[in-house]
């Protein structure tokens, strides 16, 4: 079997087709590398059940979702050194595409299932499997008959960041074992950091200074409390997002926590009665108390209104995305017989999308629920599914960012208006509401990033229908790896926010609790703070008038300060080290700045493992916090400096990390 070249990407890659003009991707239609092989689907799936453990605790932890499709194609290119036949580039990308499904099935889980924990509704593991899996199977089946669209056609018209990077990542393989290494490397550190942080008393994680006499006094007057997170995950997620989104983040958690917070304080303070929504006098409240009890509406308000700014911004591409999507669907092309171009056939994804429905129809069906609804809340489910799947595709292609909170914001309010006209409400109305919106979510999550897999096959030379079928797996072992994980998190974590007398650790989940604040008010016609939600709604479009991203303000504003200041310092290692690596220039340079991401991401996916690890110590029985115990522990001011140290200890790695690869080369002799 001859070699192929695998240098760099043909000339009209990124470039449209002149007329008659076809392009030649690296894998010619002729050749038969391996692809589906037992090595492949195998570590596909391990990566995808890895990455997906670790995403379900990034969502959780701050709102943000593990792309891990870039990782993995890193990890790809190094597995292929361990056996005598290095691993061909389509089993390459059958392994990316297996593992990437990982982020977006998280997307569709802890998005919106948690908000079932938070309502005190708690599924059951198998309603959360289905909800991801139901989803994730609609979401591949409706994106296929649009990909000659969105991947052929549009050759060189759509961009595809994601996908670009993808098909570069696995073009360079010469440079993947020693990526791999590093990725791994920072992976164990930030899994061991995080993982005794966390779990045991070593040192304290949150920094707060309050052991200083100046930060006590603006914490007593002023309800001011400054807090840190002291992790390597939020400092990988920091640098990932860069330096603008993390001052934009951090941003609003300034305006919550240093202008809110105090401002509310100072107003209420000499109140003896409560103040709705809080049930005690702001006078007795401490800062997270008044955060929790006021401020954070404002956030809820803030990210929901985000959220509908997007979805008009979108409205011309979501009208195109429907008209691409209708007449693709009313005229199927033919099967080609060319390797290269070959889909799943048309009959096996219309019988994939009625087993779906059959699927969904029970699951609602067990939801006591009458057989009218259960036709509505299906037609519902097909109808967003279908339409939604090629919005995302095309904002994918052409941004890179899936409109995910948005479309499952906007599915829940017409969910909840059409089925309260059939009189459902109550607890089963939340139950279903969020059931649709769960596996509406997941579609259109998985979907995206369907698509940016089938766009670097295309690039590379893959065979489409083997990409789509290996998807299913993808899908499979990430709806099982999910729901478990989310079970497992819901026993040992609050989602959400702390409630009384349970002492469990909190997870924000932020996007779960925005749709729980929303179908909750639908469902429950319970009071809702209206004048905080309308705060937070101007916020976000006083945002909107200054040209600003409202939706990471918006998020800034909900989080925990705690877990926006970290990120900061990871956007300003980002914005140096890319500074550095200009002033280098070169490949030199360019290798600087790969190498700061790959480290960044290890130490994302390393903190994410560490944290769910600690998550299942917590449920050994005879678990204590102080089986770990170092004698400073209970010292704040000496405990508190320790953190503070070690995680300038963990910049320096990555600041060092990322600079040891430019200074070596600068000094060989090969360069001079």
């Amino acid at each position: 079997m001859a070699e192929v070249e695998t240098k760099s990407l043909p000339e009209n890659a990124y470039q449209p087709l002149k007329p008659g003009e076809s392009y030649p991707p690296i894998v010619p239609a002729a050749a038969h590398l391996p692809e589906l092989t037992t090595r492949s689907i195998g570590w596909g799936i391990g990566l995808c059940i890895i990455f997906t453990v670790a995403s379900a605790y990034s969502g959780l932890k701050v709102g943000q979702v593990m792309e891990s499709a870039i990782p993995i194609s890193i990890l790809a290119i190094g597995l292929a050194r361990l056996y005598p036949r290095r691993s061909s580039l389509l089993e390459n990308v059958i392994i990316t595409g297996i593992g990437g499904v990982a982020g977006s099935v998280v997307a569709g889980a802890v998005f919106t299932v948690p908000a079932l924990y938070i309502l005190k509704l708690d599924p059951h593991p198998v309603q959360t499997i289905f909800i991801c899996l139901a989803g994730g199977c609609l979401g591949i089946l409706f994106l296929i008959p649009l990909r000659r669209y969105f991947v052929r056609d549009m050759h060189g018209l759509l961009p595809y960041p994601e996908a670009t990077a993808i098909a570069e990542v696995l073009v360079t393989g010469e440079k993947g074992g020693s990526q791999a290494k590093l990725l791994l490397q920072a992976t164990a550190i930030a899994g061991i950091y995080d993982l005794f942080v966390t779990t045991f008393q070593v040192w304290k994680e949150f920094i707060d200074f309050q052991f200083l006499p100046l930060f006590r006094m603006l914490s007593d007057r002023a309800r001011m409390v400054f807090s840190f997170d002291a992790i390597g995950f939020i400092l990988g997620l920091g640098y990932v997002i860069g330096l603008r989104s993390s001052l934009i983040l951090c941003a609003g958690g300034v305006l919550s926590n240093f202008v809110l917070v105090p401002l509310i304080w100072f107003i209420g303070s000499h109140l003896d009665s409560a103040v709705y929504p809080a049930t005690i006098p702001i006078s007795h409240m401490t800062a997270v108390q008044i955060y929790r009890s006021y401020v954070r509406f404002v956030g809820v308000g803030a990210i929901a209104t985000a959220g509908i700014f997007g979805i008009v911004k979108s409205l011309r591409i979501v009208a195109g995305s429907f008209g691409i999507a209708l007449r693709v669907f009313r005229k199927s092309e033919a099967v080609t017989p060319e390797r290269t171009d070959r889909d799943i056939p048309m009959i096996t994804i219309f019988l994939g999308v009625v087993l779906g429905a059959i699927g969904v129809a029970m699951l609602l069906g067990h939801l006591a629920a009458s057989w009218t609804v259960v036709a509505i809340g299906l037609l519902l489910t097909l109808v967003f599914s279908f339409f939604f799947t090629a919005v995302a595709a095309n904002a994918i292609a052409t941004t890179a960012r899936n409109p995910v909170s948005g479309m499952t914001m906007l599915t829940i309010i017409i969910s909840c208006g059409v089925l309260l006209r059939f009189g459902l409400s109550g607890t089963t109305g939340m139950f279903f509401v969020m059931a649709i919106a769960g596996m509406v979510c997941t579609a259109l999550s998985v979907s995206g990033q369907t698509i940016t897999d089938l766009k670097a096959g295309y690039w590379l030379g893959s065979t489409p229908s083997a990409q789509e079928k290996v998807k299913f797996l993808g899908v499979i072992a990430a709806a099982i790896a999910v729901g478990l994980t989310v079970v497992m998190l819901a026993r040992t974590f609050q989602f959400g926010e702390a409630l009384p007398g349970d002492l469990r650790p909190v997870l924000a989940s932020p996007q779960a609790s925005i749709m729980k604040a929303l179908v909750e008010g639908f469902m429950s016609h319970q009071p809702i703070a209206y004048l905080l939600f309308g705060a937070g709604a101007m916020v976000a479009l006083i945002l909107e008038m200054l040209g600003q991203p409202s939706l990471i303000f918006a998020l800034g504003m909900y989080l925990p300060l705690e877990l926006n200041t970290p990120c900061l310092v990871g956007g300003f290692l980002c914005h140096y080290l890319n500074k550095r690596s200009e002033q280098t220039g070169g490949e030199t340079g360019r290798t600087i700045r790969e190498r700061g991401v790959i480290i960044a991401s290890g130490l994302m996916a390393g903190g994410a493992l560490g944290g769910v690890l600690g998550a299942a110590f917590r449920m050994v029985p005879g678990y204590r916090e102080d089986l770990i115990k170092t004698p400073f522990y209970a010292n704040e001011a000496v405990s508190q400096t320790v953190s503070a140290l070690l995680f300038v200890g963990l910049c320096l790695y990555v600041w060092f990390g990322s600079l040891s690869f430019g200074s070596l080369k600068k000094a060989s002799p090969e360069e001079k």
